[in-house]
């Protein structure tokens, strides 16, 4: 696979990542998905997801360059990452419940 194709893997897998976990906390699932909150199963999978996507990553980017460069390349998109998500959930919260369609409104 193209290392360029890896890469935007690994981006993709760290901006899912951090939306899990933002949206593993009540403040930002309350934003996204509305007054109902998550279940504590939901919750524990969100953490469990947004940590499996940020480890992906990483394994990505050790994929494609030698361990001192890919850490770079981690901590740059993990930063890039963090950016979107927090703009995402200033601006267009709602958007952030893409992340978790699967999830059925309770009621």
């Amino acid at each position: 696979m193209p290392d360029a194709l890896l890469l935007l893997l690994a981006v993709v897998a760290n901006i899912a990542g951090l939306g899990w976990l933002a949206l593993a906390m009540d403040v930002h699932w309350e934003q996204a998905r509305g007054p109902v909150p998550a279940t504590r199963g939901t919750v524990r999978l969100l953490r469990v997801l947004g940590v499996s996507g940020l480890a992906a990553s990483l394994l990505l980017c050790l994929r494609v360059d030698h361990a001192s460069m890919a850490a770079l390349v981690w901590f740059m998109t993990l930063a890039g990452a963090a950016l979107t998500i927090a703009f995402t959930a200033t601006w267009r919260a709602r958007w952030l419940g893409l992340l978790v369609a699967w999830v059925r409104p309770a009621g």
